[in-house]
């Protein structure tokens, strides 16, 4: 090449080069100016504790991460959809973000309630591991594209209660006719045991309890219980909680929408949500703590439940998960991904975390 061409050449590709970064500098520029507002619509009352409250911390996170932004309008169950109305919402671009469980929209896809959690299945350490280092985020979102939702963990109450009894549970004989508020596959197992599962939103499980219309009901724990009074509604409370062991929350953000934000934006809105799940998990173990002994203090009936009735569910829990992944391959798919990560899990569970439990003498 001759000393004029070569000059020309490099000349050319400085200006391309340079055309480049100008390019790249205006992109950032308008990322940095650009202004999103979005709908959050949950399954929560306004301002409940616990779960209504997180997505308030969250849209806090969002707009100071953000600088002033990227702003969130937090609507509970009922402001601007009802409650179990959050995913068609949000699938359909009427509200931009939902906060809610997955396990409530097993009607879209069996494969859901997994990413909520199953009976005797994992715990909450071992859920955000699946999700962040086993493959169980990966396949949550294909999951849920089909829908044009894109998930993100978003919280967790860590080991939940049995429930509430209006009647001392014995044996499996006495879950025989029992009309209990219970969702997803836990709801299916009370069935097979001979109950009869109700799904109820939170504005109407008090009521429903005191007024007989159903026997027994689960909800979160001590914390959320009382608050709602569900102490005054029923004498036996029992535990550990078989039905939801760890169960996981989720934001729920419309396809399209993501697809259209902002690198930056999107990275704000995914660390929000681990903050916010760290910050759910720690104010559950917090708070159910101090609940729990108010609760004793004012006599409530704390029991466990007999082993044999532990059994026998756990015996219709896989049962019914089985059967569930031989009619569906997605199904098939997830629940071999759940069970190889809780297997593994667990074994370092049982030296690690149970071990230390049972060594620990207050």
């Amino acid at each position: 090449m001759k000393r004029r061409e070569f000059i020309t050449a490099v000349g050319s590709s400085a200006a391309l080069a340079a055309c480049g970064a100008a390019d790249d500098t205006q992109r950032t520029a308008a990322s940095n100016t650009t202004r999103v507002h979005w709908r959050v619509v949950t399954t929560w009352p306004p301002n409940f504790p616990g779960l209504g409250t997180a997505i308030n911390t969250l849209a806090r996170y969002i707009e100071e991460l953000s600088a002033g932004r990227m702003t969130l309008q937090v609507y509970g169950a009922g402001e601007l959809v009802p409650a179990f109305e959050v995913f068609d919402a949000v699938s359909s671009g009427a509200a931009e973000m939902g906060h809610s469980v997955a396990y409530y929209w097993r009607g879209k896809s069996e494969a859901a309630q997994f990413f909520t959690g199953i009976p005797f299945g994992m715990n909450a350490h071992e859920m955000n591991a699946w999700f962040y280092y086993g493959g169980g985020l990966e396949l949550w979102r294909e999951v849920y594209a089909p829908f044009n939702l894109y998930p993100i963990p978003a919280g967790n109450t860590g080991v939940q209660m049995g429930g509430w009894f209006n009647k001392p549970i014995d044996s499996v004989a006495n879950l025989r006719g029992l009309k209990m508020r219970i969702p997803g596959i836990g709801g299916e197992v009370l069935r097979r045991a001979g109950g009869t599962p109700v799904s109820l939103p939170l504005s109407e499980i008090f009521t429903a309890l005191q007024t007989g219309s159903i026997d027994a009901t689960e909800w979160i724990g001590p914390y959320n219980d009382l608050a709602i009074g569900l102490d005054s509604s029923a004498q036996y409370y029992y535990y550990p909680g078989w039905q939801e062991p760890g169960p996981a929350l989720e934001c729920i953000v419309n396809l399209d929408t993501w697809s259209a934000l902002p690198a930056d934006l999107k990275a704000i809105v995914e660390v929000a949500c681990q903050a916010m799940n760290l910050d759910m998990t720690a104010e559950f173990m917090a708070r159910n703590a101090t609940a729990l002994e108010q609760m004793r203090a004012s006599g409530v009936d704390v029991r466990p439940f007999p082993d044999d009735v532990l059994v026998e569910l756990k015996r219709l829990t896989y049962e019914v998960v089985d059967e569930l992944a031989a009619a569906d391959p997605l199904v098939e798919r997830v629940w071999a991904s759940y069970r190889e990560f809780m297997r593994n899990a667990r074994s370092w569970q049982l030296i690690s975390e149970q071990a230390i439990l049972e060594t620990t003498d207050l």
